[in-house]
């Protein structure tokens, strides 16, 4: 490991770095605590409504993190160039959601239900890097401010994990994104103008999508306090619920239907619903990924469906409901759970580890390897293949009509190494605070995966993380970051060429 960190950052030394200019650091951390203050005033206002005195909870969060937020602003205002370093990208990346989801804990920690600060931090950074893990529990019997914030900072999560995968890392040059590069980011050391309005379609579409899949839920039963708070982790694919029971809580199939459907829309790019509607056009299949997504999603779906539907005691309408539910929660890394599907034998826990690594599209809310990293692999492998059997053959691969230069190639290898290695790590680690191997090695998948629930009976479909030792949860917290941030934004920070 750190080898490789060594070797990222001698990458940045190619050319003389600028200085770094924290003054323009602090002043974008300053505008995001100003933003995330906006958003605590909701729950406030929710539990004024429920005369639930908890809304001086949000009131006094709010306060603290807007005169933060406010003081950063004025202190750093205008004190820098006009052109953003690739260095500062980095920083930018890794500390704005560092500080937003200790921000966030705040609510948590003035709660007064006896959670501590590491467990306020635990689910604040779980739900900011929308990976869905709780250690809380009696949420049937929670105010109903607390819970829309918990729903709210995993729709931030959400839209802030988009700007980032199409504005910032392909900007960063991390895991493969040159391929999806845009109008809004570059392979230069600068960023340009159009990242504006592309931010502005993503949030609009984002913003369209949650409100379609609220009104489907009430239509399907819901009421409106859970349709609204649903919808909000479903787009985000973030997997906090209203409920300890999750979505077995609701009998009603027609709305496990409605979140399947919107999981699996959630796991495509939104870029793609901005072109759909420029270009008035719905064949969002001509893109690769998508194409290739739907692909393994349909395998998947089946080979489950036909294995449970072998039992006796399960009927094929309902096998077809329970895995569609379940695995699509899973692949999207949304984290809903409906029933204990540990239960259905030791196939299917082995089939939903491994559903745990993979995620949905790049430029999606969801988070795992994504779709684009497994395609490039393979298309790279094969192309190694031909070249071992024709060494004078002259391969050239492509993605979505964009070739697969050798750099590309080489750091989505990098990333999959990383990321195989990372679960190791962190299961030797979280083995030392005395939990078992499948309940290990569980939960440090989850965390780097941002998925949610695990495997085991302690931290599984139908348990909590809150029993874990603090130091498991602080491990587990510094898993939920560096997934989200796809390794090598976090690995770049840390090395030590970088500060020099």
């Amino acid at each position: 490991m750190n080898r490789l960190t060594y070797q990222l950052g001698a990458m940045l030394q190619k050319r003389r770095a600028p200085i770094i200019e924290f003054n323009r650091v602090s002043f974008v951390i300053g505008i995001l605590l100003l933003v995330l203050t906006l958003f605590m005033f909701p729950p406030a206002i929710t539990d004024v409504i429920a005369s639930n005195p908890d809304w001086k909870v949000f009131a006094g969060s709010a306060f603290v993190t807007g005169f933060i937020g406010m003081m950063l602003v004025m202190m750093s205002r205008g004190r820098w160039s006009n052109e953003v370093s690739l260095r500062e990208g980095f920083i930018l990346t890794v500390a704005s959601w560092v500080v937003l989801a200790t921000f966030a804990a705040m609510p948590f920690v003035f709660l007064g239900r006896g959670l501590s600060l590491i467990d306020a931090w635990f689910e604040a950074v779980s739900g900011l890097t929308t990976t869905g893990s709780t250690i809380m529990t009696g949420l049937d019997e929670l105010p109903p401010g607390i819970l829309l914030w918990r729903s709210i900072i995993q729709w931030i999560g959400g839209i802030g994990i988009v700007v980032m995968a199409l504005i910032m890392l392909p900007f960063l040059k991390v895991g493969g994104m040159q391929l999806f590069q845009t109008e809004s980011s570059d392979r230069s050391d600068k960023f340009v103008p159009r990242a504006r309005e592309v931010m502005g379609l993503i949030a609009f579409t984002y913003v369209a999508l949650t409100a379609a899949c609220a009104i489907a839920y009430g239509a399907a039963g819901m009421s409106a306090f859970d349709a609204l708070n649903h919808a909000m982790t479903t787009i985000a694919t973030a997997g906090f619920s209203t409920h300890d029971l999750s979505f077995g809580y609701f009998k009603e199939a027609a709305i496990h239907w409605v979140a399947f459907v919107f999981m699996f829309a959630s796991s495509l790019p939104l870029v793609l619903y901005v072109k759909a509607v420029k270009s008035r056009s719905l064949n969002v299949f001509e893109d690769q990924q998508v194409r290739g997504f739907c692909k393994m999603v349909a395998a998947i779906l089946i080979g489950l469906t036909l294995w449970l539907a072998s039992r006796p005691e399960i009927s094929l309408a309902e096998a077809l409901r329970t895995v569609c539910f379940n695995a699509m929660a899973i692949i999207s890394t949304t984290g809903y759970v409906y029933g204990d599907y540990t239960a259905w034998g030791a196939g299917a826990v082995g089939t939903f580890f491994v559903l745990m690594f993979l995620g949905g599209c790049t430029g999606s809310t969801t988070g795992g390897m994504k779709a684009f990293r497994l395609q490039v692999m393979l298309l790279s492998s094969f192309n190694y293949i031909r070249q071992l059997m024709s060494p004078n053959r002259v391969v050239v691969a492509t993605y979505n009509g964009k070739q697969i230069t050798g750099d590309i190639a080489s750091s989505v290898l990098a990333y999959l190494s990383v990321m195989f290695a990372s679960v190791m790590i962190f299961t030797v680690t979280l083995s030392f605070f005395g939990l078992d191997f499948i309940t290990s090695l569980s939960g440090a998948l989850t965390a780097l995966a941002n998925v949610g629930p695990a495997l085991g009976p302690q931290i599984g479909p139908a348990g909590n993380f809150g029993a874990l030792p603090d130091g498991a949860k602080v491990v587990l917290v510094v898993g939920m970051l560096l997934g989200r941030l796809e390794f090598f934004t976090v690995l770049v920070v840390l090395s030590r060429d970088f500060w020099r």
